[in-house]
C-alpha cells in the first residue's frame, strides 16, 4: 500500500511539473463486441478522468481497424482488445495487453508512468 501510495504521489509531481498539458496520452485500442473492453469501460472507464493516473495519461480511444492517429510511433500493432498503450509524444513507451481487471489495472498503469518518469 506504501508503495502504491509514493507511486502515485510520483504521478502527481510529474503531472504537476506539466500542468499546461498532459506529458504522456493513454492510447486504449478496442474493438466492438469485446468483453473485456466492455469491463474496462464499466469498471474503471468512469473515474480515469479524475484519478491521478488517468489525469497523468488522458485516454484516447482507437478501434482495432483505425482509424489511427497519425503520426504514431508503436513498437508494434496490438494483436488484442483492449490494449492500453502509454504514448509520449505519439511514441509507445510502455503497454498492457489485455484488461488485468480493476485491482491490477491502476498497479500496472502506476509502473508505466514510473517507468515513464524515470527515462
Amino acid at each position: 500500500m506504501l508503495r502504491i501510495l509514493s507511486l502515485c504521489t510520483l504521478i502527481l509531481l510529474a503531472f504537476g511539473a506539466h500542468a499546461g498539458g498532459a506529458r504522456w496520452q493513454m492510447l486504449m485500442v478496442e474493438s466492438p463486441g469485446c468483453p473485456f473492453c466492455r469491463q474496462f469501460r464499466a469498471e474503471i472507464l468512469p473515474s480515469y478522468a479524475a484519478h491521478p493516473q488517468g489525469r497523468a495519461a488522458p485516454l484516447l480511444h482507437v478501434d482495432f481497424d483505425g482509424p489511427w492517429p497519425n503520426g504514431l510511433a508503436l513498437a508494434s500493432r496490438p494483436r488484442v482488445t483492449p490494449t492500453f498503450i502509454l504514448l509520449e509524444g505519439g511514441k509507445e513507451i510502455g503497454r498492457i495487453e489485455g484488461y488485468p481487471g480493476r485491482e491490477a489495472f491502476w498497479p500496472a498503469v502506476a509502473e508505466m508512468l514510473q517507468d515513464a518518469e524515470a527515462r
